[in-house]
């Protein structure tokens, strides 16, 4: 088996006196997409702001490829290799599709001391970005206005914006919402040709979706783990099925 790229033990993170994650732990792969799912206020996107540094919680560890990471800031992990995408789309909508990429190329390919050239003729950042629109399917847009693409463009230049910064570990957080079939079926191709090279976190509501993209699903229901497997194995789980699969809102 594959050592983990990202594992976390033993995370609690409570706001006030509600304790929105209690003892979750996971481990992320290389060559396989994790799922988190949990009806409305389950704790799945807090856990994903914990992973990405951008909360810090009140107990466990993680770690990054064995690296202690758990004090870490957002902008220090992302460096390290982790990226993220947001619930809602977060483009710039008057740049263009590669432009987006380079800016998102150069938050991890820093040159302070080359201030007397022009970002946009800083050759790694352009490569990194050139690299990323290659890998998600979308260098027939590279120079169209980002705030033109369709919502699923839009979605998809976002990932493609995490893989400008050159990560080992993609967290997504809803990457599907909003999209059709069309659009869903394109974005599950994308993530099916990045788990090879990567180690994905999906958060996603789309039961139908989890389980066609996913190696392991981890279930939770008010901030605890009720069960994680492979998608047969959640589907036949009593405990899963009473708690989630069978509810409207799933």
């Amino acid at each position: 088996m594959p050592q983990p790229l990202l594992s976390a033990r033993h995370i609690t993170r409570r706001f006030g006196g509600l304790t929105a994650i209690d003892d979750v732990s996971l481990d992320l792969k290389r060559g396989a997409v994790h799922a988190v799912i949990g009806t409305n206020g389950a704790g799945k996107s807090t856990l994903v702001s914990v992973l990405a540094g951008e909360l810090a919680p009140h107990a466990g560890t993680i770690f990054l490829r064995d690296q202690d990471v758990t004090a870490w800031p957002q902008p220090r992990r992302a460096r390290a290799g982790m990226g993220r995408s947001y619930q809602r789309t977060t483009i710039f909508p008057s740049l263009t599709v590669h432009e987006n990429c380079r800016i998102a190329a150069q938050a991890r390919h820093q040159h302070f001391w080359h201030w007397h050239i022009a970002a946009r003729n800083c050759r790694s950042s352009n490569e990194a970005a050139d690299h990323a629109l290659a890998l998600a399917g979308l260098d027939s847009a590279r120079s169209r206005v980002a705030g033109l693409l369709s919502h699923g463009g839009k979605r998809q230049l976002e990932i493609a914006m995490s893989l400008a910064t050159s990560p080992d570990v993609l967290l997504l957080d809803e990457p599907l919402a909003g999209m059709g079939a069309e659009e869903t079926g394109r974005m599950l191709e994308l993530m099916a040709s990045l788990k090879a090279d990567h180690a994905v976190l999906l958060i996603e509501h789309d039961m139908d979706a989890v389980f066609r993209i996913s190696d392991e699903i981890t279930v939770m229901v008010n901030g605890t783990v009720i069960a994680h497997g492979d998608p047969q194995t959640i589907r036949d789980d009593a405990q899963v099925q009473a708690a989630y699969l069978g509810e409207d809102d799933a």
